[in-house]
């Protein structure tokens, strides 16, 4: 029993660690000018890991799990004190914490 387990995690291991390429990758893109000539133009190199985890997706992750210690006002820029205030007041008495949450995901939060 034991052994169908470790066969499935190391099979499921082996599949989701080749899903991301783990170095940048040129984006390529057809460009159309106004005389309908197609050119090509390349961005700048982009890992795709990196593009699914945009701002507010991180900050989300922040409030839930380290929002205790005002990580996520730390990663977003709020003010210094206003941080050191947060981490004193338990979340300004946690109402602060839920409030955050709210902006974060409704992505009003300032920094966002």
């Amino acid at each position: 029993m034991n052994f169908k387990i470790i066969l499935s995690l190391a099979l499921l291991l082996m599949i989701s660690t080749t899903t991301f390429a783990g170095f940048p990758v040129e984006r390529k893109a057809k460009v159309t000018t106004e005389l309908n000539a197609a050119e090509e133009a390349t961005s700048e190199f982009v890992s795709p890991a990196a593009v699914a985890a945009d701002r507010q997706t991180v900050a989300i992750l922040l409030w839930l799990f380290l929002g205790a210690f005002a990580a996520h006002r730390w990663y977003l820029g709020s003010p210094i004190l206003w941080n050191i205030v947060f981490i004193l007041t338990a979340g300004f008495f946690i109402v602060g914490w839920i409030i955050d949450g709210v902006e974060i995901i409704t992505g009003t939060y300032p920094g966002l």
